[in-house]
This record gives structure tokens, sequence and C-alpha cells, in this order.
């Protein structure tokens, strides 16, 4: 006598037939072609500095549907056990010799928001130096020592960042990481402050503005040149490729033939982007006294940022000043809500504009 078919549950497509074990995260990812840091986040019903659109939702809905996925009840345990610890990770020297400008401002306000929130923090430093590193498919998994981990650096591996938060890892960026989908990041808003120091350069009469900036695709670079070339949008001004010049090597690059050539040409002002090497400054003003230009008589000098350490007793720069404290602190405010299972937005901070000394009215003759 054939024997009854088992009935499906109503509102259910049954899983696959023919397999023994439980349907995982990374197969769910496959078959809603996203990555699986997002549909850790749409599992997690957690926003983490990245929009999830409704498209993106349904189709993984669909694909946990299909396969039958359940999340793994000890994983979820695992993830919600805390000891209130917080880890920071550097990808770069965390501790320079001098430390106004080094990592030091911004874990002076992770460190305050972090007191004031009843964590302790762990530094793991092994990659700045040499040490343990960050290559390798688990150079980072020693950080789930903590509850959450805050990263700094202006180069990480993407790879890894991702690993960790399709795990449930709580994890946030120190600076716009938004092409990593899925990865929470607080940044400050260079576009804006890069935009009013051409706009302030713009408003003293200059009318040919170059900007000198490292061969580098970091998003604190791009946000740079991009507000650059808005800036001169709005004011009218040409932009284009040949008011951008990147280099890999702009002390070697950035001749003084190059500088007067440029002058020659009207260009009165010229803006450097501030980077963890500072090249770009220090070759632009290098160059500007090489070529003996006084500054700002025969021409005007800005830099988007602080001068590195070598150069921080000349004439105060032209430009903007990077809120890094307060970066730090909105940091450990959203790390603290993913540790929690909370939704977590920062806006971006503001930078504060900073007149300086190098930057006048374009000489007469121009």
């Amino acid at each position: 006598m054939e024997e009854p078919r088992k009935r499906a549950r109503p509102g259910r497509t049954p899983a696959p037939t023919g397999r023994t074990s439980r349907p995982r995260q990374a197969e769910v990812a496959r078959l809603a072609g996203v990555s699986q840091a997002t549909v850790s986040l749409v599992l997690g019903a957690r926003k983490q500095g990245a929009t999830i659109s409704e498209e993106t939702r349904r189709k993984v809905l669909d694909a946990v549907r299909i396969l039958g996925y359940v999340p793994d009840p000890a994983a979820s345990r695992l993830a919600a056990a805390r000891n209130n610890l917080l880890g920071v990770f550097s990808f770069t020297s965390t501790f320079p010799t001098d430390v106004q400008h080094s990592y030091y401002p911004f874990l002076v306000g992770v460190e305050q928001e972090a007191a004031a929130r009843g964590y302790d923090l762990v530094l793991f430093t092994g990659s700045s130096t040499g040490g343990a590193g960050a290559a390798g498919p688990h150079a980072l998994n020693r950080v789930r020592l903590a509850d959450g981990c805050l990263f700094l650096g202006r180069h990480a591996p993407a790879d890894e960042l991702l690993r960790l938060v399709a795990d449930g890892f709580p994890v946030v960026h120190l600076g716009r990481r938004d092409e990593l989908e899925g990865l929470a990041w607080v940044g400050a808003d260079y576009v804006s402050a890069s935009q009013e120091v051409v706009a302030h350069l713009a408003a003293l009469g200059h009318r040919r503005i170059v900007l000198v900036r490292e061969d580098d695709d970091a998003p604190a670079s791009t946000d740079r040149e991009h507000g650059f070339l808005k800036g001169l949008e709005e004011a009218g001004l040409p932009g284009g490729p040949d008011a951008v010049f990147r280099s890999a090597d702009p002390e070697h690059d950035l001749t003084a033939a190059r500088l007067r050539g440029w002058l020659d040409e009207g260009v009165t002002a010229f803006v450097a982007e501030e980077t963890d090497t500072g090249d770009a400054w220090r070759a632009l003003h290098g160059a500007a006294h090489f070529v003996g230009i006084d500054c700002p008589r025969d021409a005007s000098l800005a830099l988007l940022g602080s001068p590195p350490p070598d150069l921080s007793d000349g004439p105060t720069p032209t430009g903007f000043d990077i809120p890094r404290p307060q970066l730090g602190a909105a940091a450990v405010r959203m790390l603290a809500a993913l540790v929690a299972g909370e939704r977590a937005t920062e806006p971006l901070v503001a930078c504060a504009f900073r007149p300086g000394t190098t930057a006048g009215p374009p000489p007469a003759h121009h």
C-alpha cells in the first residue's frame, strides 16, 4: 500500500532535497546574488552604515525561504556574548613621535566616549609596525576578543572586514568606506570643506587654481578632489584634468620647472591634500620655496587638512582642520550601538575652515 505523501507547510517553499547539512549563509548570498555581509545585515535587522534597498531585502528573504535557512543558534549565542571591551585596530603607525599629527587625537575622542559608556579599550597594533600584519584570510580574527572593533587607516583589507561583518561581528571603520557594502563607517565632510577652501580662494580673486594630490584612490582623497572640483564649478572657474595634478611621487614629479610653468600659464593658487605621508604638501611647499615664491604675495597656497610634523612650525596654511576627537567619539557611539544590536547612524562630521596666512589676493599683474 502506497504511503501518503507529506504535505508541505502552507506559505513555504520546501527546501531542496538530497542534502544532509544545514543551509549556510553563503548559499543564501549566492542564490540572492548579494554579498554575505548584506545577508547578515538583512537577517540581523540592523543597519551598519549602508542602506539596504527593499529589492535587495526581498531577494535575500526569498532565498532564505527557498533554502529553508535557519540561523545557527550557537553562533547567535556566541555573537551575543559581551565583555565590555571595544577594540581599536590601526593599519598604520598609531603612535609616531609627534602625537599632534598622528592618530592620537582620534584616540582621545575614542577613549573619552568609551569611558563615558562603560567600555574598556583593547588596542591592536601588530599590523602597524611589521608585527602580526594584516595579510591573510584570518589576520583580523584576534579582534574578536572584543565585543566589536573600530578600524583606522587609509587602506584596509576589504575582504577581511566584510568577513567580520558577515559573521555578525560589530565593525566600524573610521573614514568613509561606502564602497564596501554593509560596512559601518564614520567620516568627516571633506567634500564641503574642500569646496569652502576653493570658494575662499575664488572670493580673493583667483581664477586659475590647481590641486596637488597623491595618485591614490583612498576615499579621503577622492572626496577632497570632488569637493575641489565642485568648488571650481560653482565659482565658474576652469576645472577638468588640467586643474588636478596626480602623482605617485609628488616630491619627485612636482619640479620647480613645472611650478614655473603653471605660474606662466596664469595659475595663482595651489591646493594640496593632507595624507598620512604629507607628500603632496611637502612637494608643493618645497617647490615654492625653491622657486622663491613669496607666499601669499606671488602665489597663494592652501592645504586640505593639517601640515606634516616637519612643516608644522611654518606659517599656518589656509585650509581646514579635521575634527579628529569628534570623529573618534562618533565612531565609538556607532560601535556601541552595533554591539547592542541597534540601528546605527552618524552624520558626517563638519571640518572647521582655517583662514591661515598663506592665501591672499592674486598678484596685480594677473
